[in-house]
């Protein structure tokens, strides 16, 4: 079965050798181009500046001054001396020893005019005067701020420590992360989520779940793009978050080291290491966890039936014991300092067992008395594998901001699943109702393969003006094997009507974009155009359901920023963007685990459009920095899960298309240094959405109003330790068919550097008053039901961090 699925694999590879032969015409004109292979000389000598004794073995780095990228490496010799070899262009040293001071070296100019560059003498200084007065390394910003993205930098924020990546989301401003790993970005589920600026096997069938199993140690930083130009994809209607994984490419061995415990049980290795010499750049990144998770929840429903009220009280107890493996390697090969060839490796496995006890109590209005209740408990196992390989090429021309940048990838994804359920019903008094056992088991097998090419080009057509342009093409399979079987009296398995298919979700995307963008005075703008042409296609293979669907789109793009001055910068932008359905919202089977609230896919969905505009400004002031921003967004062909009942009280919840929903809100970004020992950052976000959903129902509409806010605090309690506190709060919020509850949650941590500031000891405690419990009210014709549900307990972790050859940041202790 799965050899006929993925036959199609070669038409893709078709497809993608015609992409491919014209890349490499490209590639192969550019080759040559604009290439000075003529090698230039720089030397000079190292020596104290106060015994004039020679330094031998340091570490002498050549940087391009056009890039700012280590262009090569040596170390000096026995007498202080050292010699290097470059091409033509603009070049700076960066000399370091332990010890000493690191010493910058003036502009190096190599040519045919100068042949040779002797830099004479070298006086290096000596680093060791007081303790006061020693600075490891400028401290980065925890949270930058520009007019088209935020860069947050994840080592900055203490409560990051021993987490995950969803942990990372969860503390980022506009960022919202449910219990059951689903992300937003301002209220909105409709976001694209990209790991090193590409899709991944990491969030592929999970959407924002699948990052629970990527460790936080393995991040750099995130990045939030609210409003994409037409560079990036169209897919994600509030913009997209970019996390971007660890790698170096300084010279010399160096890396990190995490170990984790915490409580409930979190154990963690990490290790992020690089090596460069030379040409040559080797990194590799690992992490290893094992993790329980316990999970809890209550529900509460009502089914009218006539005169009757049925009621059920509901509660669940579960535990998620998760064992996870991720290891990404690379390459990095300098043909020049202008040309890098970089090819890496990921695979990730997570092995996971779930255990959940259901109760469920049922009652009638007439009667106060329970009449029975019934025990379920799920027992799962679960193995995901997955593995990407990624190539890139870069090349950078003679002229600065000229650029190409080729990326070929291929993801493999599977996941089994084995699933068995047990149930029993009994009476009030506890004796066991005869003939009620149910014994079944769920077999749910899951496979995909992407094959990805993309490349992007930019030329500059005048000293602020350039043009890009760019491809990209995407063939992706999935499949998902599943059925539910039940045990017969006689001991005979059964498939269960309607839980037994072979579903296939067959995606190829192409596309090609344009921009233009130039600056005049203080205006600057971008304009682009992307054209995308989509194939989708839905098989349910046993009920010869077939559904598919071909459509070409074009999503325009504008950004024009105005300098203001003082400081002061105004951005207004536009972008039509894209949301597909995602795998889990097409595949019509979840998970069978409730029996009584069953979760599915909806093969038939169509994509949601939206039309975004928003207004920005940024101010920097001396000890502090606000973004604030308006936006509105006009969504056709609305996305949303709906929640039906039957007369005997069983749900099913499945996405549909809505007629659409309109949303426009105010946010608030910013970072205050009330002290040098002490900074903020906030973010508040006020909105409203008018959702409308009368092509399903003339009662699926809302319109509401609310907002939530983010607040962190960090503080230098000296030169060697820092607190951080945080507080989160999100208010109420109407939905077409109810309401979600207000949550507030508190977040505390502190660290302590140790080992002469090459190792951190840091202890975060998530979620400090256990209160991050996710409840909401849902109605419909004939029920209502209230949930209260808590997807992760409160969690401490104590976490080390030890450093190889590599600076902390610090703050100066001056104040």
């Amino acid at each position: 079965m799965q050899m006929m699925v993925f036959g199609r694999a070669d038409a893709q590879l078709k497809k993608l050798k015609k992409v491919l032969i014209f890349l490499c015409i490209v590639l192969t004109s550019f080759s040559g181009y604009g290439q000075d292979h003529t090698k230039f000389l720089i030397r000079g000598r190292l020596l104290d500046s106060l015994s004039e004794k020679a330094i031998p073995y340091a570490s002498i780095q050549l940087f391009s001054a056009e890039t700012n990228q280590p262009v090569m490496g040596i170390v000096s010799g026995a007498g202080g001396l050292f010699s290097l070899e470059a091409t033509g262009g603009s070049y700076y040293l960066l000399i370091e020893f332990m010890g000493y001071r690191t010493y910058r070296s003036r502009l190096i100019k190599t040519g045919p005019d100068s042949a040779w560059t002797d830099l004479g003498i070298i006086k290096m200084t000596s680093s060791v005067k007081s303790m006061d007065e020693v600075v490891v390394q400028a401290e980065k910003s925890s949270m930058e701020l520009t007019l088209d993205k935020r860069v947050f930098n994840v080592g900055k924020d203490l409560a990051n420590a021993g987490g995950t990546a969803s942990d990372i989301l969860m503390n980022i401003p506009s960022v919202s992360v449910d219990g059951e790993g689903n992300v937003s970005l301002r209220g909105s589920s409709s976001v694209r989520i990209l790991i090193d600026g590409k899709p991944s096997g990491l969030v592929s069938l999970n959407g924002g779940a699948g990052l629970q199993q990527l460790q936080a140690s393995m991040i750099e930083r995130v990045e939030l793009i609210t409003n994409p130009s037409a560079r990036y994809e169209a897919e994600g209607m509030s913009g997209i978050i970019n996390i971007i994984l660890k790698k170096s490419r300084k010279r010399g061995f160096n890396g990190s080291f995490d170990v984790i415990t915490g409580y409930p049980l979190n154990l963690g290795l990490a290790a992020n290491l690089n090596y460069r010499h030379n040409k040559i750049n080797f990194f590799i990144n690992y992490g290893i966890a094992y993790r329980i998770q316990p999970f809890n929840g209550k529900l509460y429903q009502e089914v009218y039936d006539g005169d009757t009220t049925h009621i059920l009280k509901q509660a669940n107890d579960g535990k998620l014991k998760g064992f996870n493996n991720t290891i990404r390697g690379g390459i990095d090969f300098f043909f020049s300092e202008k040309s890098i060839l970089t090819g890496s490796y990921l695979f990730r496995r997570s092995d996971a067992n779930r255990i959940l006890d259901i109760r469920y109590e049922d009652y009638i209005s007439t009667d106060p008395k329970m009449k029975s209740y019934t025990l379920r408990n799920q027992n799962e196992t679960e193995d995901e594998p997955n593995s990407e390989i990624a190539v890139t090429w870069k090349r950078n021309f003679k002229k600065k901001g000229h650029d190409f940048t080729l990326d070929l990838r291929y993801l493999d994804y599977w996941e089994k699943s084995n699933q068995v359920f047990t149930q029993q019903t009994y009476n009030p008094d506890g004796s066991k109702i005869p003939e009620t056992d149910i014994l079944q088991n769920s077999l749910n097998d899951e496979f995909e393969k992407q094959y990805l090419v993309q490349a992007d080009y930019i030329y500059p057509i005048s000293e602020k003006g350039k043009l890009e342009a760019g491809l990209r093409a995407s063939f992706r399979d999935m499949v998902n094997d599943y059925v539910v079987n039940q045990q017969d009296d006689n001991g005979n398995w059964y498939p269960l009507p309607g839980l037994d298919n072979y579903f296939i979700y067959n995606e190829d995307i192409q596309a090609i974009y344009g921009i233009y963008g130039n600056k005049h005075n203080k205006i600057s703008y971008q304009l682009g155009l992307r054209a995308e042409w989509t194939n989708v296609k839905t098989t349910l293979l046993y009920t010869n359901e077939v559904n598919p669907r071909k459509y070409a789109n074009l999503f325009p793009s504008g950004h024009i920023s105005f300098d203001l001055g003082n400081e002061n910068a105004l951005q207004v932008s536009y972008s039509r963007r894209v949301r597909r359905p995602v795998y889990n919202e097409l595949s019509p089977f979840f998970t069978f685990s409730d029996s009584r609230n069953f979760m599915s896919g909806n093969p038939n969905l169509n994509p949601e459009y939206t039309n975004s505009y928003e207004v920005g400004h940024i101010k920097n002031f001396e000890n502090a920095s606000i973004s604030s921003s308006l936006y509105f967004r006009d969504t056709k062909d609305k996305i949303m899960y709906i929640r039906t009942v039957n007369d005997s009280g069983y749900s099913v919840t499945k996405p549909f298309n809505l007629n659409g929903e309109e949303s426009f809100g105010a946010e608030f970004v910013g970072s205050y240094n009330p002290k040098k020992w002490w900074k903020m950052d906030f973010n508040f976000n006020f909105f409203r959405g008018i959702t409308d959903g009368s092509n399903l129902n003339e009662g699926y509409k809302s319109d509401t109003w609310s907002w939530f806010t983010r607040l962190t605090s960090r503080f230098n309690v000296n030169k060697n330790s820092e607190a951080q506190f945080r507080a989160n709060f999100e208010a109420p919020q109407k939905t077409p068919q109810g309401s979600r509850k207000a949550m507030f949650y508190m977040d505390l941590a502190g660290s302590l550097d140790i080992m002469k500031n090459k190792a951190t000891l840091t202890l975060n405690i998530l979620d400090l008053f256990n209160s991050r419990r996710s409840r909401s009210i849902t109605q419909g014709e004939n029920f209502y039901t209230s949930s209260n549900s808590q997807g992760r307990r409160r969690q401490i972790n104590l976490t080390l961090n030890y450093r190889l050859n590599q600076a902390k940041s610090v703050r100066k202790q001056e104040e």
